[in-house]
C-alpha cells in the first residue's frame, strides 16, 4: 500500500500545522493514491530552527561518527529496497527494476559520502618565519538548503544529503511533491540509523514559496538544486542577493556522435538503453544523435529495431521496460515536441503518439533529419524521443555538440585515438563518455558547464562542496 507522506522537522513525523496536504498520482493510473503534507510558513520556520540546532550537534559531531551513521543507513536503505521501489514505481511511474538499481545507487552514494567523511583533510603551509604555523582547515559550511526532482526521487536526495551531512552539515529538503514517499524512506533509514534530531529535515509544498523562505533565511548557509535551467537561474539569484553558496546541477541536451569508425552493435545497444531509461526523463540522456553519413542509414536501421523491441506499460508489471511518463505535463510536451519538428520537415521512424486513455503514456520515438530550428533541438525535450541527424566531419559534429548553451553530458562512439583526444579537449561539457555509458557512480564527479550549472555532486569534489576553508595563522605571543 502507498503511505501518506508526513513532514519530518526536529526529528518528529508530523502533518503540517494547517493540517493542509496534496494529492499523489500514480502517473500509470491517473489515479490518486496517497496525500502529503503541505507545509506552511509556520512548518518552515520550526524547520529552520530545527536546522539550526542540529548543525551545532553535527558539526561537533566525529567524522568516524558521522562515517558510521551514514554506513548503517546504507545497510538500512538495502534491506528496504523492495518495499521502497514498489512505492517509487507507484508515485513516479518507472519499471521497478530501474526503481531497485536507483536505490542500489542511492545505497552505494551513502557509502561513498560515509568513506569520504574520514578524509575532511586540512593542511599545514610551511611558513616563511621561524615559529610560525600556518594551518588551512576544512569546516562545515552551515545548514543547507536541497531541492530535488522527481525523476530520480531517491538518489538526488542522497547525493546532496549525503554529502552534506558527511561534511557535518544539517540539511531542510524538499523533494518534489509528485514524488514524496520514496524520499521520505531515505529520511527515515537515516533516523533509525541514528542521525540526531534536526539534522535532517523534510518539507514538502509550493517549491516556490517553500525556495524563497528558506534561501532569504540568515541560518541556511548553501543552496544546493537540481532540475530545470530556468529555475536554476532563478534559484541562484536569489542566492547571490544573499551571498549563498550555491551547487546547481541543470538542464542538459546531450550530443550523442557515432563515428563512421564505431563499434555500431554496442552503440545501438548503449545509446537504446541510455535514452529510453526512466522514459527519457533523465538529464543527461542522450538526445541530438549525430550519426556520421557513412554509416546513418545502418545506425538508423538497427536503432530502430532495437527501440521496437521496448515494452510500454505499468512499472509494476513484471516485463515492462519503460513506464509512464511522471505527469500529464511531461506527456502534453513531448507531444509538441514531436508536432513541431515534424511540421518543421523531420521525418517520424517510429513512434510519436500517445498509448491509450489512461495513464501518461507515449511511444518511444525516433525522428530522422531533424533540422536545427525544431524546438526540441533546442529545448531540453526531457523525454521519449531521439532526434536524429547527420554529420559529415569531426568538426562538423563538435560544432553541432557545441551549439547550444547546454554541457552536462555528451556521448561518442569512435576507435580513433586521435579523434577522443580532439573530443575530449574540444567538447564543451561537464560529462564526457566514450564508447559506454559511463557517468552517474558514486566515485566520479556530476555537474556541468555553461547553463547546465555549476559544481559537482559525486566524488571527493561533491563533499568539498560543503565546507568552508579558513586559514589559521599563528606566531609566538
Amino acid at each position: 500500500m502507498y503511505p501518506d507522506t508526513r513532514l519530518f522537522i526536529g526529528g518528529v513525523w508530523t502533518g503540517s500545522r494547517s493540517g493542509r496536504t496534496l494529492p499523489v498520482v500514480n502517473p500509470a493510473t491517473e489515479e490518486e493514491i496517497g496525500k502529503v503534507a503541505h507545509a506552511g510558513t509556520e512548518d518552515l520556520e520550526a524547520a529552520v530552527e530545527a536546522a539550526d540546532k542540529g548543525f551545532r550537534t553535527w558539526r561537533r559531531t566525529s567524522p568516524l561518527v558521522r562515517s558510521d551513521t551514514l554506513r548503517r543507513a546504507a545497510a538500512l536503505l538495502r534491506e528496504r529496497a523492495g518495499a521502497i521501489a514498489a512505492v517509487m514505481t507507484a508515485e513516479q511511474g518507472k519499471p521497478i527494476a530501474e526503481a531497485r538499481a536507483e536505490l542500489a545507487a542511492s545505497s552505494e552514494i551513502l557509502e561513498w559520502c560515509a568513506e569520504e567523511a574520514r578524509r575532511t583533510y586540512g593542511r599545514i603551509v610551511p611558513a616563511r618565519v621561524a615559529g610560525v604555523s600556518q594551518l588551512v582547515l576544512k569546516e562545515p559550511v552551515g545548514p543547507v538548503a536541497a531541492f530535488t526532482p522527481w525523476n530520480f526521487p531517491v538518489s538526488q536526495a542522497a547525493r546532496k544529503i549525503g554529502a552534506a551531512l558527511a561534511a557535518g552539515c544539517s540539511v531542510i529538503i524538499k523533494p518534489p511533491e509528485e514524488t514524496p514517499a520514496s524520499p521520505a524512506a531515505l529520511a527515515k533509514a537515516l533516523e533509525d540509523a541514528g542521525l540526531p534530531a534536526g539534522v535532517l529535515n523534510l518539507v514538502y509544498g509550493v517549491p516556490a514559496e517553500i525556495s524563497e523562505f528558506l534561501i532569504a533565511s540568515p541560518v541556511i548557509r548553501k543552496i544546493s538544486f537540481t532540475g530545470s535551467t530556468v529555475v536554476g537561474k532563478h534559484l541562484a539569484a536569489l542566492a547571490g542577493s544573499h551571498m549563498k553558496r550555491t551547487t546547481m546541477e541543470l538542464g542538459g541536451h546531450a550530443p550523442s556522435m557515432v563515428f563512421a569508425d564505431a563499434d555500431l552493435d554496442k552503440a545501438v545497444a548503449v545509446l537504446a538503453g541510455s535514452k529510453f531509461r526512466n522514459a527519457g526523463q533523465v538529464c543527461i540522456a542522450p538526445t541530438r544523435f549525430l550519426i556520421q553519413d557513412e554509416v546513418h542509414d545502418e545506425f538508423l536501421s538497427r536503432f530502430r529495431e532495437n527501440v521496437a523491441k521496448i515494452k510500454v506499460g505499468d512499472g509494476a508489471v513484471d516485463g515492462v521496460t519503460m513506464g509512464a511518463l511522471a505527469n500529464d505535463r511531461r506527456r502534453d510536451a513531448v507531444e509538441a515536441f514531436v508536432g513541431d519538428a515534424m511540421s518543421r520537415g523531420a521525418t517520424l521512424v517510429g513512434g510519436g503518439n500517445r498509448i491509450g486513455n489512461k495513464g501518461y503514456y507515449y511511444e518511444p520515438t525516433i525522428l530522422a533529419d531533424v533540422p536545427r530550428d525544431a524546438r526540441a533541438m533546442n529545448e531540453e525535450p526531457f523525454g521519449p524521443v531521439a532526434l536524429v541527424s547527420r554529420f559529415s566531419s569531426v568538426d562538423d559534429a563538435i560544432e553541432e555538440a557545441n551549439r547550444l548553451p547546454y554541457g552536462l553530458a555528451a556521448y561518442a562512439f569512435t576507435r580513433s585515438l586521435e579523434t577522443r583526444k580532439r573530443l575530449d579537449e574540444e567538447v564543451e561539457t561537464g560529462m564526457l563518455s566514450v564508447n559506454h555509458f559511463g557517468l552517474a557512480l558514486a566515485e566520479l564527479p556530476f555537474g556541468g558547464v555553461k547553463d547546465s550549472g555549476y559544481g559537482s555532486e559525486g566524488g571527493p569534489e561533491a563533499v568539498e562542496a560543503y565546507l568552508a576553508t579558513k586559514l589559521v595563522s599563528h606566531a609566538p605571543g
